[in-house]
């Protein structure tokens, strides 16, 4: 069984729906060192925004 990128991502939330053809063929040639890392990435990402998520006064998401 090959590594699929896309799928692995997929499975961990990102989303990849909006992806073109073009951009899902980049993804799907990602290593699984290089997919490790987004997904690390993005559990951080993720853990450091909850903190900042809520804006009482306009409800957006403050980077």
């Amino acid at each position: 069984m090959s590594f699929n990128a896309v799928q692995v991502l997929s499975a961990k939330g990102h989303d990849l729906g909006h992806a073109t053809e073009a951009q899902l063929s980049v993804i799907a040639t990602l290593s699984e060192a290089e997919v490790t890392v987004l997904n690390s990435l993005k559990e951080r990402l993720e853990g450091e925004v909850m903190a900042h998520q809520e804006d009482v006064v306009t409800g957006v998401l403050v980077w």
